[in-house]
């Protein structure tokens, strides 16, 4: 909307000073001609903007002027400006509305506490995207902005929406449902829905398209998103051919081991030999090798029998191929 537009330009130049039409049309994401027709609404309305021309020339604020925006104390604004420095971006497609909102949580807070909580927040790093081992996090495919606007519409307007999904090994097709809410684990996100009564859950990166549709959708007024997130994930684990398997790993490599699993059903720690004990969840018994496969001799499974049976004869065709190292 135009006018959260000229409210975040206001902000751009109180906080950075002076800004040239280029330099603010790449941060509002507009073009320069619509920053040009901003600034000439903004001081038709008073607000003083003013231009220096010139190599190092742009568009200020008169010293002084500050907008009126609800006050925040030290840690509030600290938590927001935490919170909105790690991957939020990547949350349902609001990236842009986030970094408005950064820019109105420092413009609320008093003069004396901008720069500490803008330094302060500099200090936390929130989800980086790779950890200690430089393995990058798994994001999920990127979805359109466009399709991310529609399903929060519907979401929010309590509207139905047309989908169109391509499911596991299915071509995409379109499908009407009743829109839930959304949730994000793990940087991929999930809208909650039904349709035609049964419950169902679509990964937001297989949508192509979406659109709202006028009817209202069939959904309670009240929901708790976490309750109906449990359930849904329960019955996805007892459902399908996925594999539970028992196995011992090295606490170093614990998380590791949790990374590529569905889920941990039971975990025991303090065990004589140092290591830690754990009944996790895979795929199938294909991921389940595979999984157990990476760790090497950090990780032993101890059930179910088939699983171990695949990786000794995987194990016995290596030691096969390397019998003889000189070999080249």
């Amino acid at each position: 909307m135009r006018a959260d537009r000229l409210v975040s330009l206001v902000l751009l130049l109180r906080q950075r000073g002076r800004l040239t039409a280029d330099t603010l049309a790449r941060e509002l994401d507009v073009s320069t001609r619509t920053v040009l027709r901003d600034i000439e609404a903004l001081s038709a309305a008073g607000v003083p903007v003013y231009a220096e021309r010139g190599r190092h020339g742009g568009f200020s604020l008169l010293p002084g002027f500050r907008t009126e925006l609800t006050g925040l104390n030290h840690d509030e604004a600290l938590a927001l400006l935490t919170a909105g420095s790690g991957r939020g971006e990547l949350v349902f497609g609001l990236g842009s509305a986030l970094a408005s909102a950064m820019r109105k949580v420092v413009d609320a807070l008093p003069e004396g506490h901008r720069a500490v909580a803008s330094d302060a927040a500099q200090r936390f790093l929130v989800d980086p995207a790779s950890d200690l081992l430089s393995r990058r996090t798994a994001a999920d495919d990127e979805t359109s902005g466009t399709v991310l606007t529609e399903v929060r519409r519907a979401v929010l307007a309590g509207h139905k929406l047309r989908i169109r999904y391509a499911a596991t090994d299915e071509t995409p097709r379109w499908r009407t449902v009743d829109p839930i809410g959304l949730v994000t684990v793990r940087d991929r996100g999930y809208l909650l829905a039904t349709r035609a009564g049964a419950d169902r859950t679509y990964r937001l990166s297989r949508m192509s398209a979406a659109e709202v549709l006028p009817e209202a959708a069939e959904r309670p007024n009240q929901v708790d998103l976490d309750r109906i997130w449990r359930e849904r994930s329960a019955r996805f684990l007892a459902g399908g051919e996925h594999l539970t398997v028992l196995v011992r790993v090295d606490p170093a490599r614990r998380e590791e081991l949790l990374d590529t699993a569905l889920a941990v059903r039971a975990e025991e720690s303090g065990t004589d030999d140092g290591w830690v004990r754990l009944e996790v969840t895979f795929q199938d018994a294909r991921h389940a090798e595979w999984a157990l496969w990476q760790l090497g001799p950090d990780a032993e499974a101890l059930a179910p029998l088939s699983l171990r049976t695949a990786l000794h004869d995987r194990a016995a065709t290596l030691t096969a191929r390397y019998a003889d190292p000189s070999v080249r």
